[in-house]
């Protein structure tokens, strides 16, 4: 199988890719070529199939806890949930055809879709208390990941081995089951700090995807690398943005709703939150992340405001939400703008931050109408948006603090753990460093945190 066209980013994803260099222009006042200095880091053609990967890969651990939790609750919208975890699997598959070919697509997509029909069997096995048929999904999803490992390695030519791909099935396997066990048993902690554990991991496969993809075809990303300190910047703030919208969609549902579980699917909300700002004080001072903390979390109490007027029918509340959620964006773009000292303009983020809320808002209430297309049409849009605010925010960073994000070399060999692992030859994919300062590796903290909330 030969490359036979370069993959830049995902079809859901490019359009919306494409005004970023709008929140990354130059502000003027010495920086002259800024906007070409900015997205040089960030921007590269090995940057976008990292991105172009972390957010189809982590949509679709997101889509598949959903989807199996609306399974095992037999809810109205079930089919739509599902209908969007295979519309991402169809942007899985046109991703891996740009690279390997129509062929390698349809070999992959085959594969792929085979291990989220087993998923289903499960569910369906887990709702009709079928102990053998729960059996038989299981010993089927350890056929796929034999199956999908070997895909992999003939695939990148043993970049990734079919050992160390397998290794990493099986965590993905295990993340995805232990959540929905959990959930189907009303652990509903246990099963938020899972979804999110496979969130998380599956970016970190994007990244090992990555470099094996731009080692084998080096001269078709202009010998660029997708692990360096800016990329690794821009992943980590793509992760935490686009995680946020789907945590955010979906703890909105479980809101209107009176879902048992809203509790623990907003404390998953809280704990994202809590990372990104985090990542703020890291780069900003403590004193700054406090400040984007208070600001960020105001927003997301707009949005539980605008869902209670919702449930109780009070139009003036769900005006005063709207209010609301309108001084927050003007607040939030001041921030950001006075932050990064005007690289990241607050008319740009204005524009953007009003399309998310405006995402949401949709996706909610075509929800609560009943109309559950619409619904998650405006979720996986709201999703694929914030990977706008990662490549803004990250290219401003890397052109403020230059000397921390310097070029580094192409790794001599591949990552030993294949799909998201660390290794002693691979740099840790949320080891962000800036002004001499390390921010904390989120994917090893992420559960102790969520439990924490």
């Amino acid at each position: 199988m030969k490359m036979n066209k370069l993959m830049v980013a995902l079809p859901l994803s490019l359009s919306l890719l494409v005004p970023t260099a709008a929140l990354a222009d130059s502000h003027g006042g010495g920086h002259g070529e800024s906007t070409q200095q900015m997205e040089a880091p960030t921007a590269t053609k090995a940057a976008e199939l990292r991105i172009a990967l972390d957010t189809v890969l982590t949509e679709h651990a997101f889509l598949a806890v959903e989807a199996m939790q609306k399974g095992i609750d037999g809810a109205e919208d079930f089919d739509q949930a599902s209908g969007a975890l295979l519309a991402n699997a169809e942007d899985l598959k046109a991703a891996v055809a740009s690279v390997y070919g129509e062929e390698g697509g349809e070999q992959f997509d085959a594969i792929w879709q085979s291990h989220i029909g087993y998923f289903v069997d499960y569910v369906t096995a887990t709702a009709e208390g079928n102990e053998e048929g729960r059996e038989k999904a299981l010993a089927d999803l350890d056929e796929y990941k034999t199956e999908q490992a070997k895909f992999f390695d003939t695939a990148t030519e043993g970049r990734l081995t079919e050992a160390a791909v397998t290794e990493g099935l099986d965590a993905h396997v295990d993340q995805l089951i232990t959540a929905f066990d959990a959930y189907a048993e009303g652990d509903f902690e246990t099963a938020y700090a899972s979804e999110r554990e496979s969130i998380h991991h599956m970016s970190m496969f994007a990244e090992t995807l990555s470099i094996a993809i731009t080692d084998q075809f080096p001269e078709k990303f202009d010998n660029t690398n997708p692990d360096t300190p800016a990329v690794d910047l821009r992943a980590g703030l793509n992760m935490i943005f686009t995680e946020h919208a789907g945590l955010a969609a979906m703890a909105m549902q479980d809101g209107v709703d009176g879902a048992e579980s809203f509790d623990q699917a907003a404390a998953a909300l809280l704990a994202n939150a809590d990372d990104l700002s985090a990542a703020v004080g890291s780069v900003y001072g403590e004193e700054a992340g406090q400040q984007f903390s208070e600001i960020w979390g105001s927003h997301i109490g707009y949005f539980v405001d605008y869902v209670t007027a919702t449930a109780e029918e009070n139009t003036e509340g769900q005006e005063q939400a709207k209010a609301d959620l309108d001084e927050y964006i003007v607040e939030q773009a001041a921030l950001l703008d006075a932050a990064t000292e005007g690289r990241v303009p607050a008319d740009a983020l204005e524009e953007g931050l009003t399309a998310h809320v405006d995402q949401l808002l949709t996706a909610f209430d075509s929800y609560v109408a009943g109309d559950y297309e619409t619904a998650y049409a405006s979720i996986r849009e709201a999703y694929a948006h914030m990977t706008m605010p990662a490549a803004g925010l990250s290219a401003a960073i890397t052109d403020q603090f230059p000397e921390e994000f310097g070029e580094a070399a192409m790794p001599s060999e591949m990552p030993s753990t294949g799909m998201g692992g660390m290794s002693a030859n691979s740099t840790a994919p949320y080891l962000w460093v800036l002004a001499g300062l390390l921010l904390a590796a989120l994917i090893t903290t992420v559960a102790v945190r969520t439990r924490k909330q």
